[in-house]
């Protein structure tokens, strides 16, 4: 959409709130962002760009983290692609593809790396 993405800025503001507010308990509601999703001949959704976005942005937050900051939650934009108020079902947010002609849901590339990532933390913890 031509928004700028720097995920810097969410260890920063983390940093900021935790500073500003005394370190209250944070979660980050609602963090992604939109791209081209395109489904291929086999039906699968490749969004490598998402995927390189929560990556970063969840290293961000693990960042802040280790700065102290108690953050308690960060849930991914959004988990469905769905009718956004400004651009309507013209934009992408989701994890899950929808056709919007037959409500078909198809977990793209990203759902299935957000997974792995969840599971490799249950794993470490």
């Amino acid at each position: 959409m031509g928004w700028p993405i720097d995920a810097s800025g969410l260890t920063e503001e983390l940093i900021r709130l935790r500073d500003q507010y005394g370190n209250p308990n944070l979660y980050v509601t609602e963090n992604g962002a939109c791209y081209d999703d395109l489904r291929v001949a086999d039906g699968a959704v490749h969004d490598d760009d998402r995927i390189a976005y929560l990556r970063d942005h969840l290293s961000a937050a693990r960042r802040a983290v280790a700065a102290g900051v108690k953050l308690r939650g960060y849930f991914v934009w959004s988990l469905l692609d769905n009718f956004e108020w400004a651009e309507g079902y013209s934009r992408r947010f989701g994890v899950v593809y929808v056709d919007f002609n037959t409500l078909k849901r198809t977990p793209k590339a990203s759902y299935h790396w957000l997974s792995e990532f969840i599971r490799n933390q249950k794993r470490r913890n």
